[in-house]
């Protein structure tokens, strides 16, 4: 798989759902992808207020010490 980089994005989810297919079957495909949601407003500007007031460092140690 060294020429994923080559892919363009359209490809590249070709790819995906013809892996998807070949491994779940197309009603297993379906079900898997019926699974996410798009999501709405901007991630990014949601993450920068939500974690305004945290450190790279904070964020990491919290990360930690849920993983304990």
């Amino acid at each position: 798989m060294s020429k994923i980089k080559e892919l363009t994005p359209m490809e590249i989810r070709e790819a995906g759902w013809n892996a998807l297919k070949t491994q779940l079957g197309l009603p297993g495909a379906m079900k898997f992808l019926l699974q996410y949601e798009k999501g709405e407003g901007n991630y990014t500007e949601l993450r920068k207020d939500i974690f305004k007031n945290e450190s790279v460092e904070s964020i990491l140690n919290k990360m930690k010490k849920g993983a304990e």
